[in-house]
């Protein structure tokens, strides 16, 4: 919605020349703008129900950093119910058919004796290859430290991939595992995502996930060096893998070793 009021186009309109322009007071070019029974007001002080065009000095937006602490924050305040091993998690509510069932279904033919008494959840992230249509599966092998050094991987500009994931779970039930992933360019914050992936029992065979399928940009903006953080980490706040590398958007795919 435009605030200007255009006085001089409706002067034009009703005849007036420039002669008649420059004769027309100070007081009736005031009267002209200002509506009768209201007196004229800075914009910068409204009055009651007013919208101020004064400009805040405060900051538009937060800080990436601002943010990630921010979301910390807010996961340590969620205070969840007291852990179980998972003797405890049969032993409890047995009684109640409906439970019972849920749960066997849940930790489906989990070795009771062999996982033992221990609390914790442990997951590990086994593999994690990029899959796009055509080629053949980027393997990506995941350092000690959680720092690949040089750039980890290469995508081609506009081509179609998705993130497979295999991880295997042992001691007891993790309860929410989320995946969260951050793209910087230039130090410029460029994308964020997030995906619950759920709530997984022990045992001896690995899971596999796979993320919904994304486009990488293109363009010569898009072209270059990016870095990134994944996590891993569940209702508890606990992160079972966290990585910081970097990868690279050119306009074709690298040679394939055979």
């Amino acid at each position: 919605m435009s605030l200007e009021v255009g006085v001089g186009s409706n002067i034009e309109s009703m005849g007036f020349g420039e002669k008649n322009k420059e004769e027309v007071s100070e007081a009736e070019a005031a009267a002209a703008k200002t509506p009768p029974g209201e007196e004229e007001h800075n914009f910068d002080e409204p009055k009651s129900g007013g919208i101020s065009r004064k400009m805040s000095e405060s900051p538009l937006y937060a800080t990436d950093q601002e943010e990630e602490d921010d979301e910390e924050s807010h996961e340590r305040k969620i205070e969840l119910g007291p852990q179980y091993t998972l003797k405890e998690q049969l032993e409890k509510d047995k009684d109640d058919e409906s439970l019972r069932r849920w749960k066997e279904q849940l930790l489906g033919a989990v070795d009771i004796e062999a996982v033992g008494e221990t609390l914790e959840p442990e997951v590990k992230i086994l593999s994690l290859e990029i899959k796009s249509p055509g080629r053949p599966d980027i393997v990506l092998s995941v350092p000690a430290n959680g720092k690949p050094k040089g750039s980890w991987f290469t995508l081609k500009e506009g081509s179609r991939y998705s993130l497979q994931f295999t991880f295997q779970v042992q001691n007891n039930i993790v309860s929410g595992l989320k995946y969260s992933n951050t793209v910087w360019k230039t130090g410029v914050k460029v994308d964020s995502s997030k995906e619950m992936i759920g709530t997984f029992s022990p045992q001896a065979e690995p899971y596999t996930h796979e993320m919904p399928e994304e486009t990488t940009p293109s363009g010569i903006f898009a072209r270059g060096s990016y870095s990134a953080k994944t996590k891993f980490v569940d209702d508890d706040n606990k992160r079972y893998l966290e990585i910081s590398y970097t990868f690279e958007i050119r306009k074709d795919w690298l040679p394939t070793q055979n």
